[in-house]
Formats: C-alpha cells, sequence, structure tokens
C-alpha cells in the first residue's frame, strides 16, 4: 500500500451494507504516511463481549415507523419478544430489493419492506445506525477519541460497495439513502461518496493478503455473500496494477438461497403436524448454525429448535433436533454450487487471458461445504482453487478502503453493448434500409431517413481504461432559433445474443434505457441552413455526449463545436428507477 498523497487528514469510512451482514471498515489518512486499515469490531448488543466485525443487516420499526431496533439489537431474544408484542415489522434482506428491474434479478420471493417504507428510506435508515456506530467506536478506542471525532466529522468521504450487477440507478438511490441518513449533504454527496463494485474491493483484500498472482496470469475471484456471488477476473500487469480481463458476472445465488430452499423442504416436512407454527423459527436455527456446520452428504445434519420435550420420530424431530438427510442439505447448496461453476467456466471462455487460479471470499465463502464442492469441481477444470486463511466476511469492508487509496485496477470490461436511438441516412442500396423503405422520412434538409437506428458506442467485452472516453456526433435540426438548445439522449444497452445490433425493431425486448443524458447548448454553436427547394431557414446543431465508461460510476459531458473550436459543458445524468 502506498502512502496518501492528499494534502490534508481525512476520515474514509467504507460500508458494506450485505443482504444479512453488514461491516465497517475505516482509516484515518494522514498526507505522507501509508494508510493503516481498520474495522470496526464492537456494535451495540453483541453477544460476544468482544464484539465482532459485522452485526445482522436488520431493523425493527414500529407502527408509527418510528426505527425502535437496528443490527444486534434487533435480534436479541428480548427485543424479539418485544416486537412480537407489539406488532413491530421487520425489515431483513431489504438491500435486495434495489436489485435492477430485469428478469435474471427479480428471482426468488423477498420479505416484503415495513409498510409506508420505501427501500431508500430503510437503507437511510440503517445508513445512519452504521454511521452512529462507526462515531462511537472511534471515539472509544482512539486516543482523544472525542477531539478526534470532532476534528474529522467535516472531512469524511464515504465508500459504499454494491454487487456487480448493480450499476447507475442502484449507485443513485445508495446516494439517496446516504442522504437520508444525514451522512452528507445533497450538495457534497457528489464528492463524498465514491462507489465500487464488490469485486474490486474483493481484489484489493486478496492483494494485501498476499494472495501470489504469476504476472501475466490471470485470477477470479468468486465473493460468496448473503444475497449475491459475485465474480470478476483480473490480471496482474505489475506490482500495483491490475487490468479486468472479462465482464464480470453477479447471480442472486447467495446463502440466502440455501436458506429459501431450506424453507419450503422443512414446511412441506412438516406440514399437516403441530410444527407446522414453528417452521420459521426452525429455519431461523438453521440458518444460524446446521447451514454454518454442515460438511457433507454422507452424514445427516441436525437442527436444534426446541426442548426435550419436542418429539415426533416420524418427522425425524428427537429431543428438539430435526434431523436431516445429508443428501437433502446438500440439495439446499446445490443450486449455488452449480452457478458458481457454471459462471466460472463462462468467464474463462470470455477472459481476454487464461485463468489459472480462483480465489474464494465472502461470508458465504466460509462455509466448508461450499469450499469442498468447489474445489474437487474447479481442480477437474485444472484450476487453482482456494480461500484466504483470514476473515473472509471482511473483504469487502478492508478492500473498499485499499480501492479510495491505492485504486490499483485501471482497466475494465464492458458488461453489455451500450448505444443511442438515432435516425440515420437513408441507403437504397442496403438490404436492411430497404426492408424498412416503407418508413422512410424526409428530415428539414429533404434528406431521407431512417429511425429506430441503434448507434453502438460501447461494444461488449471491450477493455475500458478509466481515461478513455466514448463519444458518438449527433445533429439535430431545428425550425427555430432557440435561446439554448436542450439536449436528451437516452443510453440504451443491449442484452441480447447480436454481436452487432443495429436496429430497434429487432429483437426489441432486448434492449433497455440505461440512463438518460441531458445537457445544454448555447445558441451561438448554431449554423443557419436552408432547405433545398422550399428555401426556408433551419438551424442545424451538432453536438457529442461524452461518455466515460471506465470508472466505477459513469460520467458523463457534451461537447460541441463552436467558431472552428471544440466546446465542453457538464451533462446530467439520470435513470428510470430512481
Amino acid at each position: 500500500m502506498t502512502a496518501y498523497s492528499g494534502t490534508e487528514r481525512k476520515l474514509v469510512l467504507a460500508f458494506d451494507v450485505g443482504t444479512t451482514y453488514s461491516g465497517i471498515s475505516y482509516s484515518i489518512l494522514d498526507p505522507g504516511e501509508i494508510p493503516d486499515i481498520k474495522g470496526v469490531n464492537r456494535y451495540p448488543g453483541q453477544e460476544h463481549a468482544g464484539g465482532d466485525s459485522k452485526i445482522p443487516t436488520v431493523i425493527y420499526y414500529d407502527t408509527d415507523g418510528k426505527v425502535c431496533a437496528v443490527g444486534a439489537e434487533a435480534t436479541s431474544e428480548e427485543m424479539v419478544d418485544e416486537a412480537s408484542e407489539n406488532d413491530w415489522y421487520k425489515a431483513e434482506w431489504f438491500k435486495m430489493h434495489l436489485r435492477p428491474n430485469n428478469p435474471a434479478a427479480r428471482r426468488g420471493n423477498l420479505p416484503p419492506l415495513p409498510p409506508n417504507k420505501t427501500v431508500v428510506e430503510v437503507m437511510g435508515d440503517y445508513m445512519r445506525y452504521l454511521h452512529h456506530c462507526a462515531k462511537i467506536y472511534i471515539q472509544d478506542t482512539h486516543p482523544g477519541g472525542i477531539a478526534l471525532w470532532e476534528s474529522l466529522a467535516n472531512n469524511v468521504n464515504f465508500v459504499l460497495s454494491h454487487p456487480n450487477g448493480w450499476e447507475g440507478a442502484q449507485q443513485a438511490q445508495m446516494r439517496r439513502a446516504a442522504i437520508l441518513g444525514g451522512l452528507v449533504s445533497n450538495e457534497d454527496a457528489g464528492a463524498r461518496i465514491r462507489f465500487v463494485t464488490e469485486g474490486e474491493p474483493s481484489l484489493h483484500f486478496c492483494v494485501q493478503n498476499g494472495l501470489f498472482v504469476q504476472s501475466g496470469g490471470g485470477v477470479l475471484i468468486v465473493d460468496a455473500g448473503g444475497g449475491t456471488i459475485d465474480l470478476s477476473a483480473y490480471s496482474e500487469k505489475s506490482s500495483s496494477e491490475y487490468e479486468e480481463i472479462a465482464p464480470a458476472q453477479c447471480h442472486l445465488m447467495g446463502s440466502i438461497t440455501v436458506t429459501q430452499n431450506a424453507h419450503t423442504f422443512i414446511r412441506d416436512q412438516l406440514e399437516g403436524s403441530k410444527y407446522a407454527d414453528v417452521v420459521d423459527h426452525i429455519t431461523e436455527c438453521f440458518d444460524k448454525g446446521t447451514k454454518l456446520r454442515f460438511k457433507g452428504a454422507d452424514e445427516p445434519a441436525f437442527i436444534k429448535f426446541g426442548t426435550p420435550k419436542d418429539r415426533d420420530v416420524d418427522l425425524g424431530i428427537r429431543s428438539g433436533q430435526l434431523r436431516l438427510k445429508g443428501v437433502d442439505v446438500a440439495s439446499f447448496f446445490n443450486p449455488s454450487v452449480q452457478c458458481i461453476i457454471q459462471a466460472i467456466v463462462e468467464m474463462r471462455q470470455a477472459s481476454l487471458e487464461p485463468i489459472s487460479h480462483v480465489f474464494l471470499v465472502g461470508g458465504f465463502g466460509a462455509s466448508d461445504y461450499l469450499f469442498s464442492q468447489l474445489k474437487q469441481a474447479l481442480e477437474r477444470l485444472g484450476l487453482d482453487f482456494c480461500r484466504p486463511d483470514t476473515h473472509l466476511s471482511k473483504a469487502v469492508a478492508d478492500g473498499a478502503i485499499s480501492f479510495y487509496t491505492d485504486h490499483i485496477v485501471s482497466v475494465r470490461v464492458s458488461k453489455r453493448i451500450y448505444g443511442c436511438k438515432c435516425d440515420t441516412i437513408y441507403d437504397p442500396n442496403d438490404a436492411e434500409h430497404m426492408l424498412r423503405a416503407s418508413k422512410v422520412y424526409a428530415d428539414l434538409s429533404n434528406k431521407a431517413h431512417l429511425s429506430k437506428f441503434f448507434d453502438v458506442i460501447l461494444p461488449k467485452n471491450e477493455q475500458v481504461s478509466e481515461k478513455k472516453e466514448f463519444r458518438k456526433w449527433y445533429r439535430e435540426d431545428h425550425p427555430e432559433l432557440p435561446i439554448q438548445f436542450i439536449i436528451t439522449a437516452g443510453i440504451l444497452c443491449y442484452q441480447g445474443r447480436k454481436p452487432d445490433p443495429q436496429w430497434l425493431d429487432v429483437d426489441s425486448d432486448d434492449y433497455s434505457t440505461f440512463c438518460t443524458v441531458t445537457a445544454h447548448i448555447p445558441k451561438t454553436c448554431a449554423v443557419t441552413q436552408r432547405a433545398p427547394g422550399s428555401g426556408k431557414l433551419y438551424y442545424t446543431v451538432s453536438y457529442s455526449i461524452v461518455l466515460a465508461f471506465g470508472l466505477t460510476e459513469l460520467q458523463a459531458q457534451v461537447a460541441w463545436w463552436e467558431k472552428g473550436k471544440e466546446k465542453r459543458g457538464p451533462a446530467r445524468i439520470m435513470y428510470d428507477d430512481v
């Protein structure tokens, strides 16, 4: 890790808001000093006296929508009883309500949000709690902690991690949640919040923990978390520079999938019995104990949920324990195992360089059964497979701090094809144009045009450096000269099978709006034209939407020509899901 190059002291907080558990890492950055990454290891309500690095991602709300308990405090027996007596609403797995609005991301059933609460509001309340926990921990553990916090409180930067499959729309909602949670103001949210996909901090974590990858070789990192499985592939170019070599993947096959499968199995097995009413409790006991201890299909598994008086031999219940066959428990894991193996095979095929190593991190990665199944399958494929001998659940939070300070990934790979809807000049010699001859129209210049053309800006599976810009020039004709030109460009993404899509009327369901870019251009850039034949005046403006895809968050500008020189201005990015 290199020394901090900034000119003033600042505090960086990394929030890893997970589906089931969340954690915080932080670093106090001093100019010229090598950053020291620390974790918040003590939270209110934890059972262990020494604390732990993660807390449950759970919030209880009362019937008026007021926060009553969060994190470890919300899972104590006393709090669960109080919640039941007062009809409080439990918010859990709420992070997954932010997931992209596409069929692949909508698999599975999620617990509903509390009444009259949006996912942004719930996320904001949880971030507020994490911020408070970080404040108390720093004040209590550092010499002169209260004065230290007060000196840094107005210069705190945040790194928020999210699954590989999330993009601008989800980032915008997380930013809004941070504002609602009081972390930042609306005015400085853009400057003080940075986003990073979970695969990249995992790479930083592996590098910081000394995992060796031969220079020039490829490594694939599997971050197995509560809600998602995130896969990223990188190649080492030097001791401090890595490049992404395959499109990252994200699958909703995290550890909650195992719990959901267990719930379905237990519900069906106990249906019609007196234990049918406690299926949720038994499933929770499985999630907290049996799932973590499970080793293999050749031995039975036991779920301790009741007292010695609970007994029903026909159902497999003795002394308050439900006995399950090992093969049945293995079947709960198998969809996640097969998903990971298939994703690794796909990423090897798509990779720009050979991949020889696979590293497993994340809370779900601590499962010995998951590890053993993956190791057996991947070694048959000739892959070297291992997991770091350290706290796997801290990989994202710790790695996010390292991402902020070192930023070792210089090139990323595009996951989809991006482009714009536009009109194109009609070519009577082009077969595709001839098929659409009935849709030809004449513009203000009396030239024949076709609409619904897809102009590719960024192809899929292309390596993109952080500084590389992508742009296309477009022209608009206006019958009158406005005070200023308002440019609106919809950025579309194509997720179909065609390598070079061109028309929006083909495979139309495979196109979706990624974002909308708006900008203002001065009227001084307009060129006065006269239409052939009619002689009517009209005004033409040529502009380019300049996009930077190489960062962890999309950036945009607008460019235009004026008096022979290119000029630029700011552009606003808007997302439909926000």
